[in-house]
This record gives structure tokens, C-alpha cells and sequence, in this order.
């Protein structure tokens, strides 16, 4: 892989000439991370690769403008988490309406994507994630997943770091309780 740093790709991304070979790498360096930080939000594989495609066709439209107050793997990450809670949004209203068990559903999924591999006990951890609210979801796998620090949450979410922790201690509370419950 290319070891062009990110100001590089940026300049040559605004290079007409240039720009599919700089997107290409782009795409190279930080498709993998993104993939993950979305699969974790959303479970299945082929959500993941829509919110993606997605994520991807925001980050093409919004480089030519991008300002570099953030780092571009911010900029990417900010983008990411808001499509994938985007979609996480509409699917909570898809889910009010099937009468079914919301945990089924979440488990059926899990269990007919051939990309998850986690035990009995991860898919209850993840089961219990997904029933949090967008934003407490988003930041409790920020911060139990991808280890990121308040701070580097509160420039890519734009909020302050006492409403992320106060997020993160009730989403811990919530995913307790529904272990507790089910114990």
C-alpha cells in the first residue's frame, strides 16, 4: 500500500488529474477500519456494506470541501457514525412495526450471516447493544470497542465529554440490566 499521508492525499484528491487514484487510496487505508466501526453498530454484513457504499459517496462529495480542522480519518469516522445511525434510526422504526420478538429478529439475523462467528454469550452482549438508544449505542462501541478516548469522541460526535460519559454510564447500566434479566 501507498504510504502517502493524509494532507498528500487530500492535495492530490483536489487535482482533477489525480483524484481517483488519491480516492483509491483513501479507500485503501481506511476501508477496513470503517467497515468495522459500522458492523459493530449495525451486526450484519450486508448493512454494513450499504452504510459503507453510503459513507463513501459522502466522503467523495464532501472532500473537495473538506477544511482540515479535523484529521481526515476523523472527518471519515464522523461521517460513518452518522450514517450508520441514521440508519439505525429508521430501522427502530421498521422494527415498531413487525409484531415480532425484536430479540428473534436480532438473533435470526446474526445467525444467518455467515460473517459472524461470536458465541452464545457475545451475541447476548450484542443483542443487549442494540436495544440502546442511537446515540448511547454509538458511544459505548466508540469506547468499549474501538478504545477511543472521551475526547477523541467528543471532536467526531460534536458533543462534550460529560454528556459522553453520562452516555456511556447509563448505556453500561442498561446492557447490566439486560444481562441481570436474563440471568
Amino acid at each position: 500500500m501507498d504510504r502517502t499521508n493524509d494532507a498528500e492525499l487530500i492535495v492530490q484528491f483536489r487535482d482533477p488529474r489525480q483524484r481517483d487514484r488519491a480516492f483509491r487510496l483513501i479507500l485503501a487505508k481506511y476501508q477496513e477500519k470503517l467497515y468495522w466501526h459500522i458492523r459493530r453498530m449495525l451486526l450484519a454484513h450486508e448493512d454494513t456494506d450499504d452504510v459503507l457504499q453510503n459513507t463513501f459517496i459522502k466522503i467523495w462529495k464532501g472532500l473537495p470541501g473538506f477544511r482540515e480542522t479535523s484529521g481526515l480519518f476523523t472527518w471519515m469516522y464522523r461521517i460513518a457514525t452518522n450514517e450508520a445511525i441514521t440508519f439505525l434510526k429508521a430501522r427502530q422504526r421498521e422494527r415498531a412495526m413487525i409484531a415480532d420478538d425484536p430479540d428473534n429478529v436480532i438473533k435470526d439475523r446474526l445467525k444467518s450471516d455467515p460473517y459472524f462467528n461470536g458465541d452464545e454469550l457475545f451475541q447476548k452482549l450484542l443483542i443487549a447493544i442494540d436495544h440502546l438508544p442511537p446515540k448511547q449505542k454509538t458511544v459505548f462501541q466508540m469506547k468499549y470497542f474501538d478504545e477511543m478516548t472521551y475526547e477523541d469522541m467528543a471532536g467526531i460526535l460534536g458533543t462534550s465529554v460529560g454528556a459522553l460519559k453520562a452516555s456511556y454510564f447509563h448505556a453500561v447500566r442498561k446492557i447490566q440490566g439486560a444481562f441481570e434479566a436474563t440471568d
